[in-house]
């Protein structure tokens, strides 16, 4: 888990750095105007969406994750390095589409390993886990970057911001070659670190956990692709895309309590070490209680007490506790796609097609999400926070239709002894 975890807060950072970078003259330096920014950060997410499920059925097929998640790694690392050479808004725009593209088979390629080695009931918790590195890169993220553009401005005649992309990308480089001899395979293709006996083992705990309601034959891709929970997941976390645009955004609205740019940045970690802790234990408890939706909501409703608190006033103490208040709805994503999970059929092809396919749809969330926060809205953002707060109570809604048909489904196959987890 440890190595998913780093992973995953390289992952992000490099894909968030530009916020940052946006503090310190990015803007500027490439003459950036009108909507351009929101394009750059919503072109990222047209190639995350169009990769994830080729390369979700890709990595079922081959069954190497240990080979394929860092290779694509080093490649996302190199073309980050890449956006600190640009010099103008096509040049950023075209190399922000590949590193999305390169990027999407990481988050859906995790998902499906962790849920090729625990059960149902344990995959939550580990799902809060890995996620959890997203936090941390959102909260030491933006300590680095601000030691960064402090320390390295004009080092070799280069900006700071530059400089930023340079070593962001160059570590995770580096750290894709170690995960080369410490990521795991399959339960099927693992040997190297597990005797026959432990292999077994393995394969048998999830032999146990299985409901076959799946049509044997048919392939992973249209398993999926005709059961309308899939779609109607992969709906429901594109409004919730929506919902949480406004991390896209965070180190504009820490800027909008009033510091200087380093101040910001610095304020920006403290919400999300809270929304770490908070997204650990909600999913733990939601694990051990054996229940998503309800947890799901409690999260969602303690975000949008968030936003109306922004909403409601510029006081600066105020306005810094409702970012707490809205960094803890990521919990609510980190549950529902542990849901995701639980509520796929145990087919390996189909589990794989679905998480990458509920994922990769959901990106176009983060896409229109990119437009939300428009510099003209600010500082107060009433706008933004009024999209956001619907968008969460139609999260909600379609939990509890979800919920229902679930609770429906459960008392069909009752006589089995199995059930979805609601």
């Amino acid at each position: 888990m440890s190595i998913l975890v780093l992973i995953y807060t390289l992952n992000q950072i490099d894909r968030s750095n530009v916020a940052a970078a946006r503090l310190r003259g990015f803007e500027e330096d490439l003459g950036l105007m009108g909507q351009q920014f929101n394009t750059i950060l919503g072109v990222l997410y047209v190639g995350y969406a169009l990769m994830q499920v080729p390369s979700n059925i890709f990595l079922d097929k081959i069954g190497r994750p240990s080979i394929y998640i860092p290779t694509c790694m080093a490649i996302w690392g190199l073309t980050s390095v890449l956006m600190g050479t640009m010099k103008g808004f096509i040049g950023v725009a075209c190399t922000r589409f590949v590193l999305g593209f390169v990027e999407a088979p990481f988050y859906p390629g995790a998902l499906f390993l962790l849920s090729k080695w625990y059960k149902r009931r344990e995959v939550g918790q580990r799902t809060a886990v890995l996620s959890c590195g997203g936090m941390f890169s959102a909260a030491f993220g933006s300590l680095l970057a601000s030691a960064i553009l402090d320390g390295m401005d004009g080092v070799m005649g280069q900006a700071g911001w530059r400089w930023l992309f340079y070593l962001e990308g160059s570590a995770t480089v580096f750290v894709a070659i170690f995960a080369i001899f410490v990521l795991p395979d399959f339960p099927v293709t693992t040997s190297y670190w597990l005797t026959a006996e432990e292999q077994a083992l393995a394969r048998l705990r999830m032999d146990e956990d299985e409901m076959e309601d799946f049509e044997s034959g048919e392939s992973g891709l249209k398993q999926a692709l005709t059961d309308w929970k899939v779609w109607w997941l992969a709906l429901e976390l594109t409004i919730m895309g929506f919902f949480l645009s406004f991390g896209l955004f965070f180190p504009t609205l820490s800027a909008t309590l009033g510091y200087s740019p380093t101040v910001s940045l610095l304020l920006c970690a403290p919400p999300w070490l809270f929304a770490a802790c908070a997204a650990y234990f909600m999913s733990r408890h939601s694990d051990q209680a054996g229940e998503r939706f309800g947890h799901i909501t409690v999260s969602i409703l303690v975000g949008i007490m968030g936003f109306l608190m922004a909403m409601a006033t510029m006081n600066t103490a105020v306005r810094y506790l409702s970012l707490f208040l809205m960094t803890q709805s990521v919990a609510a994503v980190v549950i529902f796609f542990a849901w995701v999970s639980n509520s796929i059929t145990r087919s390996p092809s189909k589990r794989a097609v679905a998480l990458a396919f509920v994922n990769g749809v959901a990106s176009l969330g983060s896409v229109g999400g990119s437009y939300v926060w428009q510099k003209s809205w600010g500082p107060s953002y009433h706008g933004s926070f009024t999209i956001c707060i619907g968008a969460g109570v139609t999260s909600i809604i379609m939990s509890w239709i979800f919920r229902r048909h679930l609770m429906k489904l459960n008392q069909e196959i009752e006589v089995k002894g199995e059930a979805y987890l609601l």
